[in-house]
């Protein structure tokens, strides 16, 4: 249902090619059998598009099953630290398909299982980040959520729009939005169901980063690359003792425990080399260059 494309993208040339849109006369040619998912590499970072522009990327069971093998392909790739997750054709993802609820209903989601989006419930050991354009609405905004970071367009438009129809949040809106905002601003998008643009979900913490139109993949691309260059024993697992901390946690004691056992395996594989670096020059005066040729010692 996926497929990973022989051409390999350089890090520049991506941006322009993923901010075309599909025009009317090529959405009327979309074949029924084409990948519903595609998947892609550029260096050590793998970008995941949903592959329904006809249907502003709405999910339906197809898609989300090969959604979810996608990101266990990535889990399990070594040569893979990151992923993009964006949709292809201008839009991150407008919900499930309601034409397939309204055909076929969904007795399968009586049992809890796989996310009716995907990847939902699946936790992934590496960082994920959404670039979001045109729509992210519905289990759109869910998948966005589920996501560690968000690149948010100027003109894109989040919000629960599943509230006119009388469908839940049943792939984590109502756990990590309250989480992400606070209760006071998820209660207004949940219970609302009001659209909000880029520069609303920057000044609440929804977006973390807000960039033109046009060019959310590129820029996620740009953070993704960012991150690679950290050592990922480290930053592994400072992300996992956050969302323990924030999802698992039964007491500020049993956080700080976690916190520190996660911790303690990592001083030995990467903390005292990276001592060392520091010690040789490398990252003074705030410095990101991390490899960089070695700087002369500085007392600072």
């Amino acid at each position: 249902m996926f497929t990973s494309s022989a051409l390999r993208l350089s890090f520049f040339s991506w941006p322009k090619l993923i901010g075309r849109r599909m025009t009317s006369s090529n959405i009327e040619n979309v074949s029924e059998n084409r990948d519903l998912v595609l998947v892609d590499h550029i260096g050590e970072i793998t970008t995941i598009g949903i592959n329904r522009p006809e249907k502003r990327n709405c999910i339906n069971s197809p898609a989300a099953t090969a959604l979810l093998q996608a990101f266990q392909d990535f889990d399990k790739d070594e040569s893979s630290k990151v992923a993009v997750l964006y949709g292809v054709g201008g839009n991150f993802c407008a919900g499930y398909d309601l034409e397939e609820v309204s055909k076929k209903p969904p007795v399968h989601l009586s049992s809890y299982g796989q996310g009716p989006m995907g990847p939902s419930r699946y936790e992934t050991s590496k960082p994920v980040i959404a670039a979001v354009e045109g729509f992210a609405v519905a289990g759109g905004l869910e998948l966005a959520l589920w996501c560690d970071l968000r690149v948010v367009e100027e003109t894109a438009v989040m919000g629960v729009f599943c509230r006119r129809f009388g469908v839940p949040l049943i792939d984590g809106g109502t756990v990590r939005l309250p989480a992400i905002v606070g209760l006071g601003r998820a209660m207004d998008l949940i219970l609302t169901g009001r659209p909000i643009k880029g520069s609303e979900a920057l000044d609440w913490g929804l977006a973390n980063r807000l960039v033109a139109c046009g060019t959310a993949v590129g820029q996620a691309v740009n953070l993704a690359q960012s991150l690679v260059k950290f050592p990922q024993e480290c930053l592994r697992a400072d992300r996992q003792s956050a969302l323990y901390a924030t999802f698992s946690a039964s007491s500020m004691q049993d956080a700080l425990r976690y916190e520190h056992e996660n911790g303690i395996p990592v001083i030995m594989k990467e903390s005292v080399h990276g001592a060392q670096k520091f010690v040789d020059g490398i990252g003074r005066h705030g410095k990101f260059h991390l490899d960089a040729k070695l700087h002369p010692k500085s007392k600072i």
